[in-house]
């Protein structure tokens, strides 16, 4: 069965093909980029799936993401699927140490995420501007700030107290 067979089984449930994915890329039957080549072509709900399979692969091995397909989550990011967005996040916050000279579009296209009306499209922004926050980097100068400014007006007490831990965290001494 090659991996559209498996994205277009109705008989395979969602989360069971985003298990199936993951575990296709982390034993090395198939590779990153092939599955974010698949994505790239593909409809937002199969494109989703695609880029939840990378966050369970980035979850358990952060290393396997190839710049390749750190780009094009990064540039996801900025896609009008909600799902697509919030997915796209969390590849990111589980990768951000390894793509240092790559966060600048990503930190923008959080930034705009962060004023979405859903919620875990925000929750998501806020978990990876808060591992780029906790990287403590030169990028902190601007982006604390404006986390900081997000704070103030985000409506929800879940994503606030993740800036505020990741910020508390790049202050403290190592």
């Amino acid at each position: 069965m090659d991996l559209t067979d498996i994205l277009i089984d109705n008989k395979i449930k969602p989360k069971e093909k985003t298990e199936i994915l993951s575990t296709l890329i982390l034993e090395n039957q198939i590779s990153v980029d092939q599955l974010t080549d698949l994505a790239r072509n593909a409809k937002e709900p199969v494109r989703a799936t695609c880029i939840e399979a990378l966050e369970h692969v980035t979850l358990a091995n952060p290393g396997m993401l190839t710049e390749t397909a750190f780009d094009f989550v990064v540039k996801c990011l900025a896609d009008k699927a909600p799902r697509v967005k919030w997915e796209s996040a969390r590849v990111v916050g589980n990768t951000a140490a390894l793509f240092l000279a790559k966060l600048d579009q990503a930190v923008k296209n959080l930034l705009n995420n962060t004023e979405h009306p859903g919620t875990v499209v925000r929750w998501s922004a806020a978990f990876a501007l808060g591992a780029i926050i906790r990287l403590k980097t030169e990028r902190n100068r601007d982006l604390v700030p404006a986390c900081e400014a997000i704070i103030e007006m985000e409506e929800k007490n879940s994503i606030k107290k993740i800036y505020l831990e990741a910020i508390r965290k790049s202050a403290a001494k190592p």
